[in-house]
């Protein structure tokens, strides 16, 4: 045997070996560490570079530092709901509200995530609608403006915000902008220049030490959350790039679900701005300020409200829980629509029981893919609740982004977290609870709309796909637990 095969042999045995020890010392999900192993099997050496990008996690108790949720402005009414809720004489404002109680209780003791009713929501399903909006608000700001988005694109839409920021700054209005650094890996920090010399701050979530390539592929913040003056909050799926107004010829028209919201649950949303803002921006820190949460004057809506979080830097997959839950609880109907749908055993196991006991379950998925690999997993995945009675919608006008799920018409959850272990796992995500019959009734129609413009995929269609898609669907059902 000559020296590069020796060579040969002992760099493959070290490739398996050391990355045998590292998955094992990481103690992953049981179906992740197969399918490591299996790329590493059959990719020995590119294998090992790829999971360095995607799948290591040796680093990550030590990269995030985030203070407590309840040191940033909400500690009181944290500490006083928990007393609250803990007293079994303790009632809800009305009867919608209090049918959820334990669904409350899990965010709250587990999430911190604070209650709050009287909130006004509207719905932004497009986004030329959505975008006008906020660039009115934008305007009208008189004391700061946070804005965070994991995609910041400067092109025609982006340049618009930014020279409205850059307008608002001028006038005196604090100005701060989050973004992440890979989802926005063609955005430069001069992009920012007028903003940041008219006193504006630029923040970079986990940005990469090495120009232009961002190593760490994992863990990136995919939150979108404005705060205007402490009244005026948004949440949702839409991003700040020309594609989200339709503009890109490969997806056409982008169909997703943005929130406005008006009243207490902006205090929330201004918390969870803090934490990720102090954490990625140790420049700039912001300290807690009564003019971050100014006291509201009156009740906005009757909506109430619970903004939630999860990320590899929390204990529970608290969004993931927060699905189930929400599941279980049906009583007549459950409806989806999510970009991809690679739920884990347990998400999963909740929705067929749910559909074998009679529910209606309908999941709508986009009809184009922008990933090959999750779009497949995903085939397959809504092909298990085809057979057990589930109705599949394939959206086809453009694509849809969208991140909901209405429950009997009644709950609903809207935010940036996709069904997929990604954001259950290994992403910074953020939705918003909502329990009003009201909000959620509004998002049933939206879906019913979106029918018109979806075709079926009846199991007896689904059975007929071709081996070429059914071998597509297998191997991606296997990498499912790692995309």
């Amino acid at each position: 045997m000559d020296i590069y095969s020796i060579l040969l042999t002992l760099l493959f045995f070290m490739n398996i070996l050391l990355a045998s020890l590292i998955i094992f010392m990481e103690q992953k999900d049981p179906r992740a560490t197969w399918a490591w192993i299996m790329i590493l099997f059959f990719i020995p050496f590119l294998g090992f570079v790829i999971y360095l990008f995607f799948g290591q996690n040796l680093t990550r108790n030590r990269l995030f530092h985030w203070e407590d949720i309840r040191k940033v402005g909400i500690e009181g009414s944290i500490k006083k709901q928990m007393d609250d809720m803990q007293d079994p004489s303790f009632c809800f404002t009305g009867a919608e509200v209090e049918r959820y109680r334990d669904l409350i209780y899990m965010h709250l003791m587990n999430n911190d995530a604070l209650l709050t009713s009287g909130n006004q929501v509207d719905i932004h399903v497009d986004g030329e609608e959505k975008f006008a909006q906020l660039l009115k608000d934008i305007s009208d700001a008189k004391v700061f403006i946070h804005l965070q988005y994991y995609i910041f694109r400067n092109d025609e839409l982006g340049s618009r915000l930014i020279k409205a920021l850059v307008q608002k700054a001028k006038e005196g209005v604090k100005v701060r902008v989050l973004y992440d650094q890979l989802g926005s890996r063609k955005l430069r920090r001069k992009d920012f220049s007028e903003l940041i010399e008219n006193g504006g701050e630029v923040g970079a979530f986990f940005p990469s030490k090495i120009p232009l390539i961002n190593l760490r592929l994992n863990y990136r913040n995919h939150r979108k959350l404005v705060n205007i003056d402490g009244y005026v909050g948004y949440i949702g799926g839409f991003n700040i790039g020309d594609e989200y107004l339709g503009l890109n010829k490969k997806f056409g028209y982008w169909r997703d679900t943005h929130l406005r919201i008006k009243g207490p649950a902006v205090d929330t949303i201004q918390t969870r701005f803090i934490l990720d803002w102090n954490q990625a921006s140790k420049q700039h820190y912001i300290q807690y300020e009564d003019r971050y949460f100014p006291v509201k004057s009156q009740n906005h809506g009757k909506a109430t409200i619970q903004i939630v979080s999860s990320g590899p830097d929390s204990e529970w997959e608290q969004i993931k829980n927060g699905y189930i839950k929400m599941i279980m609880s049906a009583k007549k109907s459950i409806y989806i629509q999510t970009p991809y749908f690679i739920p884990d055993q347990s998400l999963l196991d909740a929705l067929r029981i749910a559909s074998l006991s009679g529910k209606d379950v309908r999941v709508m998925i986009p009809n184009r893919p922008d990933h090959p690999f999750v779009y497949w997993a995903t085939y397959s995945h809504v092909g298990e609740l085809l057979k057990v009675g589930a109705k599949v919608y394939i959206y086809e006008k453009g694509f849809i982004h969208a991140k909901t799920i209405v429950i009997d018409g009644e709950i609903n959850s809207v935010g940036t977290a996709n069904i997929d272990m990604r954001s259950f796992k290994l992403n910074f995500e953020v939705n918003a609870f909502i329990y009003d019959t009201e909000v959620s009734m509004k998002l049933v129609s939206f879906f019913e709309k979106d029918m018109e413009y979806s075709r079926i995929l009846t199991l007896k269609q689904y059975e007929k796909r071709s081996r070429m898609i059914r071998f597509k669907e297998s191997i991606s059902r296997l990498m499912s637990p790692i995309l």
